[in-house]
């Protein structure tokens, strides 16, 4: 079967990079949007560069411009969206409505993934405010796919290792204490961390597959599916010492929240409904979904022990 011709819009981000480079890594045809909004990001520039020399093609549009939109949709079959949705970041998921717009009028695309990669937004109707912001606007841009209609898939990654596995699963930390770690809850909560390049080579071999059309993969590697405490053993052998536990019930957790930014406040919602109340684990997937490792176990993916390994040897280089 011939592969898939790929646009990524947001191709120069923390996930769209990877996930043009598993485009280009499994023969696809890639295509990356280059907005002339990117200015003098001289990191983006080097980027688009390196994709270029190996092998990538760069289409200039703007979300501004509905029919440099158009063009640039034209060229492909396939259309992966990953601007950022994360508040801390930034937050342009709405902006995914032009998008659909234009891929409306090309009319040629066999499949939009749109920006969605993390807590499914369809089982957050009880998200909490002001974090399920997130949430609305995805299903808003959802609405507008299935309204079209549009063939989609969308991805479920649930939590980036990078942000979640680093910290031990702690917010506001990307890198894991060898001295201490403070429990949210009981600690016994499961959640789901999946490497962000496995995210990517999933979302790849999700596109020409005809199980994944209209439907929501799910990525839950099974040896990533871990509560806190779990993930602080795994650390805590890894380096060879015990760390200094504390806890944090609910409501000490949301006290502060208030007082906070905007962005951090969204960000802690989210923490709270995964390491709280457990929301990637509590439903099973039903007919409207498949899950990832099952559709790929050829995939080799980056187990959470794997992931910390990483850490620990930085550790043992004493520079933690």
């Amino acid at each position: 079967m011939k592969k898939s011709k790929v646009l990524i819009v947001g191709g120069t981000g923390y996930l769209g990079k990877r996930l043009v480079k598993a485009s280009l890594a499994n023969g696809n045809e890639t295509y990356i949007l280059h907005r002339p909004e990117i200015g003098v990001d001289i990191e983006k520039v080097e980027l688009l560069i390196s994709f270029k020399m190996q092998g990538a093609h760069l289409v200039s549009a703007s979300f501004n411009d509905h029919r440099s939109l158009v063009d640039a949709v034209k060229l492909v079959d396939v259309v992966i969206c990953a601007i950022s949705g994360v508040h801390i970041r930034s937050h342009h998921i709405l902006l995914q409505l032009k998008l659909v717009d234009a891929i409306k009028e090309a009319g040629n695309i066999k499949r939009f993934l749109p920006s969605e990669f993390g807590t499914d937004p369809a089982r957050m109707e009880n998200g909490m405010e002001p974090g399920r912001v997130t949430f609305d606007d995805k299903m808003v841009v959802r609405k507008a796919i299935e309204e079209a209609p549009i063939p989609y898939t969308y991805v479920s990654a649930n939590c980036f290792a990078g942000y979640f596995l680093g910290g031990l699963y702690q917010i506001g930390h990307i890198l894991p204490s060898t001295d201490s770690v403070v429990f949210l809850g009981d600690g016994n909560q499961k959640a789901i961390c999946v490497d962000e390049d496995d995210i990517a080579t999933y979302t790849i071999k999700s596109i020409d597959d005809s199980r994944t059309l209209n439907k929501t993969v799910y990525l839950r590697p099974p040896k990533n599916i871990l509560s806190q405490r779990e993930v602080v053993h795994i650390w805590e052998k890894l380096i060879g010492k015990e760390l200094k536990k504390s806890t944090l019930t609910k409501e000490e957790f949301l006290a502060p929240m208030k007082e906070l930014e905007y962005a951090e406040q969204v960000g802690m919602c989210h923490y709270y409904h995964v390491c709280y109340e457990g929301c990637l684990v509590n439903f099973e997937i039903g007919e409207g979904g498949v899950e990832a490792s099952k559709l790929y176990p050829e995939v080799n993916y980056t187990t959470a022990q794997d992931y910390l390994k990483r850490y620990a040897q930085v550790y043992k280089h004493h520079v933690l």
